[in-house]
């Protein structure tokens, strides 16, 4: 039953919530900081998917095989939306090096939206306050890695 109740929230939810590909048009910075403001949007109107998501991944029926599955499924999903944002400004031709670098950056983006779902609940901040500072560690580490292409950050 928690994981038909999760799957009609995901479906419900992720009609709403931005894919990176919806800002191929811009270029790999803005397109992450447009799809990282988007989805934090997102969140600010619906923030009881992410908390029911984070309840029940952690609640008593999380060893639950369909709970188990429908949690992953979820998971994986944000990671690769991750992947998918972070791959243009990290690994424009690809690389094995700037892949395992940007699948390093998707689980700590995950994990800071994982996080402040728990910091909206009881602080009430929003997701998208956060934004900037994100932005600009990702900004930092393009630069940093050589991959702002020359263009001011």
């Amino acid at each position: 039953m928690l994981a038909s109740l999760l799957e009609r929230s995901l479906e419900e939810f992720h009609k709403k919530f931005p894919s990176p590909g919806s800002f191929d048009d811009r270029e790999p910075l803005e397109r992450f900081e447009m799809w990282f403001t988007a989805a934090c949007a997102s969140l600010d109107q619906q923030p009881e998917y992410l908390r029911l998501l984070l309840a029940i991944s952690v609640g008593p029926h999380k060893d639950a095989e369909p709970v188990q599955a429908t949690v992953r499924r979820i998971r994986d999903y944000a990671h690769a939306s991750w992947v998918e944002a972070l791959t243009p400004i990290f690994a424009p031709n690809g690389g094995e090096v700037d892949a395992a670098f940007i699948d390093e950056l998707a689980v700590l983006g995950r994990a800071v939206t994982d996080g402040l779902s728990v910091t909206n609940s009881f602080d009430g901040v929003p997701y998208s306050s956060h934004v900037g500072p994100f932005v600009s560690l990702i900004r930092g580490l393009a630069q940093q890695r050589g991959h702002d292409r020359g263009r001011e950050i």
